[in-house]
């Protein structure tokens, strides 16, 4: 089978992206996943890069109807990792072999100059790896006192690119205009940057998810997060139906082909869905896998959604099984900092 080199996505307007997301969203062709596997094999290999996930705390001060953290949600447990906790989970990860740290957490009022000494702690007690932060909207002048404390990357996720759907999956208080001027200014500050956003959350049409990859092209991320809305049982949406495994590894597809260097995780949030969905997300074109560093105590209470996969890969025997379904689906498990190609 000769293998397009890239369908002409490049090039498509708004209308011909709907037309070829409808061809796909369904059933993505054998040739749509060949030519991302093929982009992605040309760019970075075989290889996965594997990052050490940290989920630093539960508290948020958002109220987005999706998710099981929001604020309103009164059954939820909330933690919040002291420094010392999670510069344990990083010498637990370092010894491990990881050399990406990924600190996620909801957008947790706790004092930015606290972020910045932790920030300069792992850089100083590992100073070889690279530190991921994925926690929320901030100022300018916060974003830049991270990144001059050495962070070296920012995952924000946009969710949805078109205003109408946007304002469907959050309250009136948050903005996509903010949401889309926060991943600018990190993108001027020279953090790596990621964007993402949800397949099949109420209301999406075709057209929105033409509108998330206009919105990628132009943004040009050195990562994109991409996972099928999953439904909890603590928001508005609970009885509404999960995300279609085909339609994400769809777009995980269409983004690899529209932005050939990208990092693109292959998520929890797929294995959720799939018991195999994480390995296809890797056949469709991702590249990453984030382990979970996060003690055991606390991952019962980061619960963006139902029925999220707890797997222990923070343990080395864990780990090694991991590695090994990576490697026996054609991949190889790679430790390293993994940085975006441009970096």
């Amino acid at each position: 089978m000769s293998v397009n080199t890239d369908f002409g996505l490049q090039d498509m307007n708004k209308k011909e992206l709907v037309a070829f997301i409808s061809q796909h969203i369904n059933s993505p062709s054998e040739e749509l996943i060949q030519t991302a596997s093929t982009i992605r094999d040309k760019n970075y290999g075989k290889r996965v890069f594997l990052r050490g996930l940290i989920e630093v705390s539960n508290y948020c001060k958002n109220d987005c109807f999706y998710c099981g953290i929001r604020r309103s949600n009164k059954n939820v447990d909330r933690y919040r990792l002291s420094k010392q906790e999670i510069l344990h989970c990083a010498e637990v990860g370092y010894s491990l072999g990881f050399r990406t740290f990924v600190l996620q957490g909801g957008e947790d009022l706790v004092e930015d100059e606290i972020i910045c000494e932790l920030i300069l702690a792992l850089k100083k007690n590992f100073p070889d790896v690279a530190v991921t932060l994925s926690l929320g909207e901030k100022s300018y002048d916060v974003y830049k006192s991270f990144k001059e404390a050495g962070a070296d990357r920012y995952l924000l996720r946009h969710e949805a690119a078109e205003e109408n759907l946007y304002s469907k999956l959050h309250p009136s208080e948050l903005k996509l205009s903010e949401r889309k001027n926060c991943l600018y200014t990190l993108k001027e500050l020279g953090f790596q940057v990621g964007a993402g956003f949800l397949v099949d959350p109420p209301g999406q049409t075709l057209e929105d998810l033409a509108e998330d990859l206009l919105f990628l092209k132009k943004l040009n991320p050195q990562m994109v997060g991409i996972g099928p809305f999953i439904p909890h049982k603590d928001t508005v949406f609970r009885n509404e139906k999960a995300g279609r495994l085909e339609a994400t590894l769809a777009m995980i597809a269409m983004v690899r082909i529209l932005l050939p260097k990208a990092l693109l995780p292959s998520t929890t949030a797929l294995s959720t869905i799939s018991p195999n969905g994480r390995i296809l997300g890797l056949k469709c074109g991702g590249n990453v896998v984030m382990p979970n560093l996060s003690p055991q105590d606390v991952r019962k209470n980061y619960m963006l959604y139902d029925n999220k996969q707890i797997l222990n890969e923070e343990a080395a025997e864990g780990l090694e099984k991991l590695k090994r379904q990576v490697e026996e689906a054609g991949f190889v498990a790679d430790m390293a900092r993994g940085d975006h190609l441009d970096f």
